[in-house]
């Protein structure tokens, strides 16, 4: 095969290069696809191994009384369905769902509206704002441990700052975590400081992909700032919203660091949600088929939530 070099090579090469077969590009194709299969088979073995088989040992144990006083229980199937009646009847349980709505929805709100406020502040023209955002992420980042001890020490009065401060200026303050009324308001507070810079990136990603041009033309049309946000940004970001709401719906189901530090479930049950209930069932009851079935319940919840967010995304609803 000879070269014409008086041609660029990009052109040289196409020149002489010769139509690949049937045979060829099919023995390519083939070639190609061994390598993505052993690619993924290492990934997909983890994945069987930390996900899948966790999650099929759970369900089989739901159908079984088992407890460690009695570990020959793991094969007692003749009542399969027993955990599960007992939950949906059990007044404790029904009430850790409600303490559990109760959460999600005013940590999601709360999430959304903090979130939307910062990024709409965020997305103006400013160097110093700009360079606000990294401080924003700090929460986000720091470890769930962390950030439960943090509000632990906030919230109690003997050794908080704040509390301290609003002593000083005589505004006492009793302790948010051990009052029946308050304490669920205090988790929802901090588990939106940390987790609205997740809500703040995901609209902020969202705001600075809204065209420019219906933005320019509404401000010469002499719109304001409340109509501008109302009727030209807010028709953009509604998909936005809504898979970030999902996304954090889904996510405050997990809320247990900040229960396990600063409340233990209490004072008197009310900040006892469904997974610190599904805990003390199982680790300090020892009833760990009824655990199991009340945590395939959550997982079940979970999973429909994503169905949700999935259905999103094939209506498309997200291409926009």
């Amino acid at each position: 095969m000879a070269f014409n070099f008086s041609l660029p090579l990009t052109r040289r090469l196409s020149a002489n290069a010769r139509p690949m077969g049937a045979g060829a590009q099919a023995g390519w194709e083939a070639y190609r696809r061994r390598a993505f299969a052993f690619g993924l088979a290492p990934a997909l073995v983890v994945l069987t191994a930390t996900t899948l088989l966790p999650a099929v040992y759970l369900v089989v144990t739901s159908l079984t009384p088992l407890t460690p006083v009695n570990p020959a229980t793991a094969f007692d199937f003749s009542a399969p369905w027993q955990n599960y009646v007992s939950a949906l009847t059990d007044v404790r349980f029904l009430h850790s769902l409600w303490i559990q709505v109760q959460l999600s929805l005013v940590t999601v709100a709360f999430q959304l509206a903090v979130g939307l406020g910062l990024a709409l502040l965020l997305d103006l023209p400013s160097r110093l704002i700009g360079a606000l955002r990294t401080g924003f992420l700090l929460p986000m980042v720091l470890p769930p441990i962390v950030v439960a001890i943090i509000w632990k020490v906030l919230f109690t009065p003997d050794v908080s700052p704040l509390h301290h401060v609003l002593a000083a200026v005589g505004m006492p303050m009793h302790s948010l975590i051990t009052n029946g009324g308050t304490a669920l308001w205090a988790i929802a507070f901090a588990d939106t400081w940390e987790w609205f810079p997740f809500t703040m990136l995901m609209l902020l990603a969202a705001l600075q992909m809204v065209p420019r041009e219906p933005v320019e033309a509404a401000t010469i049309d002499g719109a304001g700032s409340l109509q501008m946000f109302w009727y030209v940004r807010l028709p953009y970001i509604r998909q936005a919203l809504v898979v970030t709401a999902i996304f954090r719906l889904i996510d405050s189901i997990k809320a247990f660091p900040l229960i396990y530090i600063l409340t233990d479930g209490g004072p008197a049950r009310a900040t006892e949600v469904t997974n610190y209930f599904a805990f003390i069932q199982t680790f300090n009851f020892s009833y760990w088929g009824y655990g199991s079935a009340i945590a395939t319940l959550m997982v079940a919840g979970v999973l429909l939530l994503s169905l949700m967010i999935n259905r999103l995304g094939t209506d498309g609803g997200l291409d926009h």
